[in-house]
């Protein structure tokens, strides 16, 4: 693994950890190494520098929301009064502290964000739009579009 301008170039071994810790985030090294074609160590080592360059950012358990009592998932979009950086950060600054708020990504078109959003039920939701959302800095509008089902929800990215 060469450095090329503060990054890996990623080789297949790489890749193929990459994908593997991404579908499979507890496998323990010895699978992981087993899967790759390489023995335990040199996994591990490669796991630690591709840790350490950022290429893995963490690791985290994912949660049945229906089982956790959160039925409604929302995507919301919001158009903003202005578009100034510091309208944009004391929006940012405010969602940060909405642990309703999954995601929030900033757009270029229609709406300035969306965000996905999930809640208890349908009310539940509403309290939050009209309470916290529709109040918050610089929002002059948001669109509110209910997901029925969802038919694919893969995390992370493509690793050829």
């Amino acid at each position: 693994m060469k450095n090329i301008m503060g990054g890996l170039r990623l080789d297949i071994i790489d890749k193929k950890i990459l994908r593997t810790l991404q579908d499979s985030g507890r496998i323990s090294n010895v699978e992981l190494a087993k899967l790759v074609g390489i023995s335990p160590p040199p996994c591990l080592r490669r796991v630690r520098i591709l840790s350490e360059k950022g290429y893995i950012k963490g690791y985290r358990a994912e949660i049945d929301a229906a089982k956790m009592g959160y039925g409604v998932h929302v995507f919301a979009m919001v158009t903003f009064k202005a578009q100034s950086q510091e309208d944009v950060k004391a929006f940012e600054t405010y969602i940060a502290k909405c642990s309703i708020i999954r995601e929030a990504h900033l757009l270029i078109g229609d709406a300035d964000f969306i965000l996905r959003i999930v809640a208890k039920d349908w009310d539940s939701y509403q309290e939050f739009l009209t309470k916290d959302l529709l109040s918050a800095p610089n929002v002059a509008s948001v669109k509110s579009l209910l997901s029925v089902r969802s038919d694919k929800n893969l995390s992370g990215i493509p690793i050829e």
